[in-house]
């Protein structure tokens, strides 16, 4: 009677802690959080009822052991399919509308770049100096140059606006013979939880495929061999590895 009052007393705890990890894990949803809580009270009711014996253990141990039998003989075919199931998740995620209005920002000492994951456009913001508070998609090349030799003296704003005319014309180097003034090849910007979600275009709390699925979309547009920069990637790789890290 005692060691049935106490895995009454136990049970809850244990699924309690079950219920936790898995949310904090996973970063479920209010909706898969809800689907979880309902299981874990199923099973818990139906535990306590086994322990008050009210239900046979077989009433759980039977239909684990119909499902186990099912799987191993089934599994041959299962492992046949696999390919033709991959196939088609592969199409229907092709066929699927892309999200629309997702966006990464990078900001810098004169910019505040925007990246549209979609399309792989680029516009920005100008923060400071002459043209502050313009868009850099109003500006002509030269005054693209004129804003290159302003905000020189910062690497981050240099490499952000040299990857943006070398996205919006692709050709200038030939055209004007000039090259940018860099402040040495470092990367001093230090990088931050709020830095990489903002670069990455994600929530506050993103889970790992969140922000391998930001990651993948962002470098399908922006990778160096895909008309990029490696400034750009070099950002996008840190956001995402930093982020990685903190789960």
């Amino acid at each position: 009677m005692i060691l049935r009052l106490l895995l009454l007393l136990v049970l809850p705890v244990i699924a309690y802690y079950v219920v936790m990890a898995v949310t904090q894990r996973f970063k479920l949803t209010s909706r898969q959080n809800r689907i979880m809580l309902f299981i874990t009270a199923a099973f818990l009711v139906i535990g306590a009822l086994i322990v008050m014996g009210r239900l046979p253990v077989q009433f759980i141990l039977a239909p684990i052991g119909a499902a186990a039998t099912f799987m191993l003989r089934m599994l041959p075919t299962l492992l046949r399919l696999l390919p033709m199931w991959q196939i088609l998740k592969s199409r229907v995620a092709s066929a699927r509308p892309r999200e629309s209005g997702q966006s990464s920002t990078i900001r810098t000492k004169f910019l505040e770049m925007e990246l549209q994951h979609g399309s792989g456009d680029m516009d920005g913001k100008i923060l400071q100096g002459i043209q502050a508070q313009k868009k850099l998609s109003t500006l002509s090349l030269n005054q693209l140059l004129d804003l290159s030799e302003e905000c020189s003296g910062d690497h981050d704003s240099s490499q952000v606006l040299e990857a943006y005319i070398d996205r919006m014309h692709p050709n200038w180097r030939e055209h004007t013979g000039k090259k940018f003034g860099k402040s040495g090849n470092a990367d001093e910007s230090v990088m931050t939880k709020e830095l990489a979600i903002e670069i990455l275009g994600l929530d506050a709390a993103p889970n790992r495929n969140q922000i391998i699925k930001a990651y993948r979309s962002l470098m399908q547009k922006l990778h160096p061999d895909r008309g990029g920069s490696d400034y750009l990637a070099k950002k996008i790789n840190a956001a995402k590895d930093f982020l990685l890290t903190l789960l």
